[in-house]
């Protein structure tokens, strides 16, 4: 079963019992899903605890019991932030879901997942990639999402924002699935002391060559750009147009918001029309993101 499939499956029961407004009335509940529809559609081996725990190192894990049929467990780090910890408890569920059978084969400990393998879609392994993506078809299912903002409509930290606030999970979540759903070309680039530490462009961007290596790459922010012009001045959200050959060699509408308290700046940059993509796609692994703190 694909991340995808396993998620939309939930989405459809959820659907059916809570109504297609549901998201209105509030984000998905992970954990009382894990719990519950691991007992129904796994009686003898279900998930019969999510617990909070002092992690280090990791920030969630799905753990197992010594006897047969196993009994699951997921635990997260409790010093995360409730939506991030929304966002770790729907990642393990997606671990339990899709390759528990492996886990309880290869890992007797359990799986112990780091904070570059939850919420960013380039976990470490194949494995972590597919847990993220269960986790994020789940919590922010498509079908919503298209009734909050149109596949062609430019986002900005306002919309962006409530799409966080809508779904229960962090903004670089948040803006992470809007790259996944828009059909505008766009890319999110985060950074700290005018560098790049990691960047993700949608699907029409990378089609049309537009992308920022970061991965074995040192990418310092043009000097231009309004998050390198502004480095050490307090929180705040400003926009740009900003000229060719600043960005890239055509014009963009940079929007840069400063997060002080973990000294980083995120950045959209959104360019202003649809072009025909290049006859040859960059290789994925050329806008891989680094290891980046989220918020």
């Amino acid at each position: 079963m694909t991340p995808e499939r396993a998620a939309i499956t939930l989405t459809k029961i959820l659907d059916a019992r809570d109504g297609l407004d549901r998201f209105d009335r509030g984000p998905v509940d992970p954990e009382w899903l894990a719990l519950n529809y691991s007992a129904q559609v796994f009686p003898r081996e279900p998930i019969v605890v999510v617990r909070g725990e002092g992690l280090d190192g990791c920030v969630g894990a799905l753990v197992f019991g010594a006897t047969k049929p196993r009994r699951w467990g997921i635990l997260y780090d409790v010093r995360q932030a409730p939506r991030r910890r929304s966002f770790t408890i729907a990642h393990e569920l997606g671990h339990y879901l899709l390759h528990r059978g492996m886990i309880e084969e290869t890992t007797p400990e359990g799986l112990y997942c780091s904070e570059a393998d939850v919420e960013q879609g380039q976990g470490s392994t194949a494995i972590e990639k597919e847990a993220d993506l269960f986790a994020a078809t789940l919590l922010m299912p498509f079908h919503d999402l298209r009734n909050q903002i149109g596949p062609k409509q430019r986002a900005d930290f306002c919309i962006l924002g409530r799409l966080a606030d809508r779904y229960g999970v962090s903004l670089t979540a948040a803006i992470l699935r809007w790259l996944d759903y828009t059909e505008t070309r766009a890319l999110v680039v985060v950074s700290n002391e005018g560098f790049a530490l990691w960047s993700k462009p949608s699907t029409s961007a990378l089609r049309t060559g537009r992308f920022i290596r970061t991965k074995n790459a040192m990418f310092e922010l043009p000097s231009a750009s309004i998050a390198r012009s502004r480095l050490g001045t307090t929180p705040a959200v400003r926009s740009a147009d900003q000229p060719s050959d600043v960005w890239f060699d055509e014009p963009v509408f940079e929007t840069s918001l400063r997060a002080d308290r973990l000294d980083l700046e995120i950045t959209l940059i959104q360019f202003d029309r649809l072009v025909e993509p290049l006859q040859e796609e960059e290789e994925s692994d050329l806008v891989d993101r680094m290891n980046a703190p989220r918020w």
